[in-house]
């Protein structure tokens, strides 16, 4: 409620500010254009003074665009403020022209507070920003106050006006003299300053922010030029017209900055919907994130879906997303349709002083956005499920070294204990030939199942890997290889534990099928690492046919290798052996 009444209160202010600003605009160039002096009125004069309505008029449009930015009342204030001494020097009033003295400069504040704070119109923060306007305030309010106190009625200035000075107090010309070159002295450094920092913030600024900075480089124009202006008048004493002329046109030129940027807001709005009618009917992803940056002019635009099923955000492979904070340089701007959430824009910041534009790219892309949606959530669903095949082969992974070490702690270490025992109590029966030969017996089925053991735990495991690497693992199973084997082994240094195990198993599965089915006299094993890739190669010279879809053997493997976003590749035409090529990314 209170808010739709100060809304109230402020479209009753533009209502009436429209009529005021027409009235004091015709009231300040009348006097140039149509009084008594007006063949005398010089054109720096009439720039002046519509200089001043062309601030108050494109100030209106921004402020009545956009009323929670104060840019568009900054600007009503220097265009009123411009109009303060041409506006109360017409009055026949001593009190009346001496406040028009008074507020000359006053406009210079509120211009350096406007170009500092566009485009987002917040309040001025920063030491460096304050210290700017308290360097404009001071010549413009006090010191200007203070050269009024000693100006005396035979002034030249205020002989042409025909008044009296209605603040003098201590009549001294050479006092007067004094502040004004001093006032002169302090605006010079302040606009050399203002213009450094407007420059050097424009170069660093964002694509999008430069172009959105463009009012700000007309200011920073129009203080480097009252720098030359000022500089002039400290060297020659006396006031260039045609340096002050130039002046006022540059001056001029930043009300129509402003205006074109409207205009090219405008425009830019408009554009979007033809560049979306550009589209194809089902556009990806990725067409519709370049459509939409190619919109906002932001080629750092990215987006995120929101999916409800998983209460979290994505990117366009279904990967989660942190939206950015406050604090972070992006901005976020939220994209709903009927009701519902539909995807994030993740932007320069400079855009948020544009949101029509932001809204007519949300209106106009709703429906693609929507569909690029359920691509994200597919793909979220595809990350999901590599994520669960990845913990379920970890876990396994993971019981199968419990089982092992279980297995090398438990039954193999009885076994060993109960061989010793027997040995110690063949010693003891060495006169009775059938206890003997009953305990060799024991002995050998004991051998034979201390081997087996191993074997089922070598191969639910292999302790060799982690204990001396891929390279001495795969040696061991080699040299129990049931056909002669040429290993290759390029590794400077070892891998992480789950591409270990990974390769091994391909290898060692491969080396069980072959035994099994491929009847070859020769395979050859290489193991590279290679542009961020652990290539593992096995080639036979076997029969070949090996079947990829329905080997039970092979689809583990295939698993195995793209739970580490690998791919598993076989050759196998009939007749002419086997190729198997595995590669898993390590970087």
């Amino acid at each position: 409620m209170r808010h739709r009444r100060d809304l109230l209160t402020t479209r009753s202010l533009w209502v009436a500010l429209w009529p005021l600003g027409l009235a004091v605009e015709l009231a300040v160039l009348w006097p140039v254009l149509f009084g008594p002096n007006a063949d005398a009125a010089s054109v720096s004069d009439f720039v002046y003074r519509v200089t001043g309505g062309s601030f108050i008029a494109c100030g209106l449009i921004a402020w009545q665009r956009r009323p929670e930015n104060r840019v568009g009342a900054l600007m009503v204030a220097v265009g009123f403020a411009l109009f303060a001494d041409p506006l109360l020097s017409q009055f026949d009033s001593s009190l009346a022209k001496t406040l028009g003295l008074l507020f000359t400069d006053f406009w210079s504040v509120f211009f350096a507070v406007l170009l500092l704070v566009f485009p987002h119109g917040r309040r001025i923060k920063g030491k460096l920003d304050r210290l700017l306007v308290l360097a404009f305030a001071v010549p413009a309010v006090f010191m200007q106050l203070v050269w009024l106190l000693f100006l005396e009625e035979r002034g030249h200035l205020l002989l042409q006006r025909g008044f009296n000075n209605a603040f003098l107090i201590w009549p001294n010309a050479q006092i007067a003299d004094a502040i004004e070159n001093a006032q002169r002295a302090f605006f010079l450094p302040a606009t050399v300053s203002l213009f450094a920092v407007l420059a050097w913030r424009w170069l660093r600024a964002s694509p999008p922010l430069r172009r959105l900075l463009v009012p700000v480089l007309a200011g920073a124009a129009t203080m480097l030029s009252f720098a030359v202006l000022l500089t002039t008048d400290l060297i020659s004493g006396a006031r260039s017209q045609d340096v002050l002329l130039v002046t006022f046109i540059v001056l001029a030129t930043v009300p129509l900055a402003f205006l074109a940027g409207f205009l090219r807001s405008r425009l830019a709005r408009v554009a979007v919907g033809e560049l979306l009618l550009e589209l194809p009917d089902d556009p990806s992803p990725v067409e519709l994130r370049d459509a939409l940056a190619k919109s906002l002019r932001d080629p750092s635009l990215t987006l995120a879906y929101w999916l409800p099923q998983f209460e979290s955000w994505a990117d366009l492979d279904g990967r989660a997303v942190k939206l950015p904070a406050a604090d972070s340089g992006r901005a976020t701007t939220f994209i709903d349709r009927n009701g519902a959430r539909l995807a994030a824009l993740l932007h320069d910041p400079a855009l948020e002083a544009e949101p029509e534009l932001l809204a007519a790219v949300g209106a106009a892309a709703g429906i693609a956005l929507q569909n690029a949606r359920l691509h994200a959530e597919q793909r979220a669903h595809l990350e999901e499920l590599k994520g669960s095949r990845a913990r379920v082969i970890e876990a396994g992974q993971k019981e199968r070294q419990r089982l092992e070490r279980d297995l090398h702690d438990g039954a193999q270490q009885r076994l060993v204990a109960l061989s010793l025992e027997l040995s110690l109590l063949e010693k003891q029966l060495a006169g009775d030939a059938n206890a003997r030969m009953r305990l060799d017996q024991a002995k050998r089925e004991i051998a034979a199942s201390l081997e087996e053991l191993r074997a089922v735990s070598g191969g639910l495991h292999p302790a060799v890997l982690s204990g001396h690497g891929l390279e001495v693992a795969l040696e061991s199973i080699v040299a129990r290889a049931p056909v002669p084997v040429r290993l290759t082994v390029g590794l400077a240094s070892r891998l992480p534990e789950q591409i270990e195990v990974a390769a091994y198993y391909v290898v060692s599965e491969s080396l069980a099928n072959i035994g099994k089915h491929a009847r070859a006299t020769s395979v050859s094993i290489d193991v590279a690492r290679t542009n961020g890739l652990v290539i593992v190669e096995v080639i036979d010279d076997g029969v070949g046919g090996a079947d990829t879809e329905r080997g039970s053997g092979l689809r583990g493997l295939a698993d195995r290798v793209e739970a580490h976003g690998g791919r598993l590749r076989v050759w196998s035409p009939k007749g002419g052996g086997t190729r198997l090529r595995a590669e898993m990314p390590c970087v």
